[in-house]
């Protein structure tokens, strides 16, 4: 089986991703975590420009971010349409920001990159991959002691959630397999307490665990007219971290730290 491939989706997921309420509280939440443990990362290194990898990073929408704040960032896709929105992006950036664009596999990458990094990325990627764990693993050969690995993954049990609350029995009871999916529907979802198991395998310790979405996605369909999206954004920033709302988030974001051998 093989991994997805955004081609020819690369317009449609900038516009349904990015560009909605659910978009923005998705960077919202990644940007507080991602810049809070950087700032500390930054002190542990003693340097101000971390080397960063955003692995399956699309057109890089939050290693844009952080190549503009002075980092080195490598972004690599298997998609040759991302990295050419990616590339148009850059292109525009004032002042110019330092990024490397690799088009190749995660798989791949090694042959691609030389040295260790401080902090890898790898947002809404290991969803779609046919063998997340050994891809992730393998990725991981490349952080560095003392590095982060910043993850996001779509979370399988909200995703049952969401459907029984939706009233969607059969959809449920057949283990989400059905004839026809929506194509941003994420093939392989992920169990937080595999994810986690993970991580202690790899020996990485988790510092940091949020829910990404905890609120949103089972608000009613209209808000009250009292109610404004900021008001939304700051709940999800509010309780993405507490439990039960964190295990609820359609996305957890989990960062870990590779202690130094």
């Amino acid at each position: 089986m093989q991994d997805k491939n955004f081609d020819t989706l690369t317009s449609k997921f900038a516009k349904n991703i990015y560009g909605t309420p659910k978009g923005k509280i998705r960077a919202a939440v990644l940007w507080r975590d991602l810049t809070c443990h950087i700032e500390s990362l930054c002190k542990v290194k003693k340097t101000k420009k971390l080397r960063i990898l955003d692995a399956g990073g699309g057109f890089g929408f939050i290693s844009q971010q952080l190549a503009a704040l002075g980092h080195h960032v490598t972004l690599c896709d298997i998609s040759a349409e991302m990295l050419a929105e990616a590339e148009s992006q850059i292109a525009n950036k004032q002042p110019a920001i330092d990024m490397r664009l690799i088009h190749c596999s995660i798989q791949d990458l090694s042959q691609h990159v030389t040295g260790k990094f401080d902090l890898i990325l790898c947002h809404a990627v290991a969803e779609w991959l046919s063998d997340a764990e050994g891809t992730l693993t393998q990725l991981l050969t490349l952080l560095d002691d003392d590095g982060l690995f910043s993850l996001m993954f779509f979370n399988k049990e909200a995703m049952r959630f969401h459907a029984l609350i939706s009233g969607n029995f059969d959809y449920v009871a057949a283990d989400f397999n059905i004839k026809k999916k929506v194509r941003l529907t994420p093939t392989h979802p992920l169990f937080i307490h595999e994810v986690r198991a993970w991580f202690q395998q790899w020996q990485l310790s988790l510092v940091c665990q949020s829910g990404v979405r905890v609120i949103n996605d089972y608000l009613k369909h209209s808000l009250p007219a009292s109610a404004s999206f900021e008001q939304v954004l700051a709940m999800e920033l509010a309780y993405c971290q507490q439990e039960p709302y964190l295990s609820l988030g359609r996305y957890v974001h989990f960062i870990g730290h590779k202690p130094r051998t």
